[in-house]
């Protein structure tokens, strides 16, 4: 059977990363990507989930990204529809506001490896069944999904970084976010978000970016990420299969 996604892309750069290109076709899913700030929208019934990766905007900024307007709009209908969604970066910051969330400014930039930490719900959540407790993700936001969250959500994961690592709603396991991008996490394009943000990264006022660092890291965690991406992927699925 092939489940067919539809994916919200907002910069030219930042599509559907190598691991979830690998994973989709290894569990045959279709990718219909839309680069929204050019594309309209089609009508989500045909979509099996609606999948939003991250980019620059960030969710209060419609008047400089008109088309986030339409985009939050068919955020809100597929929520209503209950359709399964799954957002990375600002996909995830996006869902959190249509449900009630607060997202603004974190207490510091994220950028490069941290490491990331299931919370009690975290470890009960079918999308992280076969995970470690621990694992290295791959963050680019200055941005996050505030706390308190509203009681519907539960946090799901956790890090130095950021409180509100990835999140899902009480007895809605198919529609979740997380603010890492471990689907693009392959060192190219590592080194491809580098170049392509160099201004933002300069622009960066609480920390200087060390390149051979971060691209030193994406190498060694390479594998362990690549496949515990494709668990990650292969999990959600089977819970949107119950859905």
């Amino acid at each position: 059977m092939t489940r067919k996604f539809l994916v919200f892309q907002h910069s030219p750069w930042e599509g559907p990363g190598k691991f979830l290109r690998e994973a989709a076709l290894v569990n045959n899913v279709e990718l219909e990507v839309i680069r929204t700030w050019e594309e309209k929208i089609p009508p989500l019934a045909p979509y099996d989930c609606l999948l939003v990766l991250g980019g620059g905007p960030n969710v209060d900024q419609e008047e400089k990204f008109p088309f986030l307007v339409e985009e939050k709009r068919a955020i809100r209908k597929s929520l209503a529809d209950n359709r399964p969604y799954l957002g990375f970066c600002l996909g995830h910051q996006l869902l959190a506001e249509a449900l009630g969330a607060q997202v603004g400014r974190n207490h510091k930039s994220s950028i490069g490896f941290v490491t990331g930490y299931l919370t009690h719900s975290g470890h009960n959540h079918p999308a992280f069944a076969g995970l470690p407790d621990c694992f290295p993700i791959f963050k680019w936001h200055a941005q996050t999904v505030k706390e308190p969250l509203p009681g519907h959500l539960r946090i799901l994961a956790t890090s130095i970084d950021c409180q509100v690592e990835a999140f899902s709603v009480i007895d809605r396991p198919h529609i979740m976010g997380v603010q890492f991008d471990n689907h693009s996490a392959s060192s190219a394009e590592v080194e491809a978000w580098l170049d392509n943000d160099e201004k933002w990264l300069a622009s960066l006022q609480d920390q200087a970016i060390d390149r051979n660092k971060i691209l030193t890291t994406a190498a060694r965690n390479r594998s362990q990420i690549k496949c515990e991406f494709e668990i990650f992927f292969t999990n959600f699925l089977k819970i949107i299969d119950n859905v």
